[in-house]
């Protein structure tokens, strides 16, 4: 996977990744007031793997801006942009050229542990003014859970790279 994309292919793909993630996150998401499952990681997720961890941080940054902007669930608040840049990162720390079944578990791992569990807890207690404390049985449930669904969809997203590298050639 040495390939690497043009400067307007890496573009096009970052733009298809925003809406998908949008899409996936507003419209196909099972969503309470404190937790969330979904699956708006996964072209974040594809970003990092596909475009590095900068192109991987603004795909997830812009994704969450235009996501609150355009339809709003609730208040917008800076600190869930910020969470969404720091996965976009991880992720493509972690993925970008070596998406191998380690990484992919650790950074599932690290991404839900400090952007869900820790850095968006916060924020919902801040936003909310319940205690940190009182959310965290709820938020651990979702970690876990969102743990394993991570792991599975990057897995089987990780198998389709070369795939779409081989796509650029076309």
């Amino acid at each position: 996977m040495q390939q690497t994309f043009s400067n307007t292919h890496r573009l096009v793909i970052m733009a298809l990744l925003v809406a998908i993630s949008v899409i996936l996150s507003r419209f196909l998401s099972i969503a309470a007031w404190n937790l969330k499952i979904g699956f708006a990681f996964a072209p974040i997720a594809l970003a990092g793997i596909l475009l590095g961890p900068i192109p991987a941080a603004i795909v997830a940054a812009v994704a969450d801006f235009l996501g609150a902007t355009l339809f709003p669930i609730g208040q917008y608040f800076p600190g869930f942009t910020f969470t969404a840049f720091l996965t976009g990162i991880l992720f493509g720390i972690f993925l970008y050229k070596k998406a191998d079944m380690k990484n992919i578990v650790i950074s599932a791992v690290i991404t839900q542990i400090i952007g869900s569990l820790l850095l968006n807890t916060l924020w919902i207690s801040m936003l909310y003014g319940t205690p940190f404390l009182a959310l965290l049985p709820t938020r651990i449930v979702q970690t876990c859970v969102m743990i394993v669904i991570q792991v599975i969809v990057v897995r089987i997203l990780a198998g389709y790279a070369p795939q779409i590298y081989k796509m650029q050639k076309a």
